[in-house]
């Protein structure tokens, strides 16, 4: 086995992130510590760090590294650490690792089984202890957990479900691409100001993998 060091790339990556309009300190220092690698094939990682996303299986992706970036600066909003989020698509489990490095404990849902148990098995490896994992449809959440600081959806339905909005938190934030697949989806956040009153703003404009109801082993 070949052994590369992604030093440089990382750093790369890390100027890019600041020149593309990242500025939270925490963030960028979160995204320094995940080595991107370890979440892709061995022939995929070559290009870890490049500015696109990354193809993971089953007509999954993985984020480039700019997006996974954007959510976690939106749903920080500043630079306090949450106690509780809930990520909504673990996928290859980047942005759970990243969300890691900043969360007290990180809450992860993911319809594909094979997803997660690989997802797991990384975080592990990389001594992250503190995520919890639920094989289920994301669009239920983990309302046994509820409420929760923050909620990150890491693929795009048409409309947000209104079972995630239920579990934010007074004050928290659920940050979501919505829309269809190629239909120009909006990163939207949507914060919980009081039990049944809600803000919405829209950011940028984004192409992610459709959130699918259901659950596969």
């Amino acid at each position: 086995m070949i052994r590369r060091n992604y030093q440089w790339a990382r750093q790369t990556m890390l100027e890019r992130l600041v020149s593309q309009g990242v500025r939270a300190q925490p963030v960028l220092d979160a995204m320094a510590a995940v080595p991107r690698e370890a979440f892709v094939d061995e022939v995929q990682s070559v290009r870890a760090y490049e500015d696109c996303s990354l193809p993971i299986g089953q007509g999954q992706t993985l984020s480039q590294p700019y997006i996974v970036a954007r959510m976690t600066e939106l749903v920080m909003s500043g630079e306090r650490r949450l106690s509780r989020v809930l990520e909504v698509g673990t996928g290859s489990g980047y942005q759970a690792a990243v969300l890691a490095q900043l969360c007290q404990s990180v809450f992860t849902v993911e319809r594909i089984g094979a997803f997660l148990d690989q997802a797991k098995a990384r975080h592990r490896a990389l001594g992250l202890l503190n995520i919890r994992y639920m094989h289920r449809d994301g669009f239920k959440g983990w309302p046994s957990q509820a409420p929760f600081e923050a909620i990150v959806v890491t693929a795009a339905p048409d409309a947000v479900p209104p079972e995630l909005k239920e579990q934010l938190a007074v004050g928290g934030r659920l940050v979501i691409p919505v829309g269809a697949q190629g239909g120009g989806q909006k990163l939207t956040v949507i914060t919980r100001l009081a039990d049944n009153e809600y803000q919405t703003r829209w950011y940028d404009l984004v192409s992610f993998v459709p959130l699918l109801p259901g659950s596969l082993a």
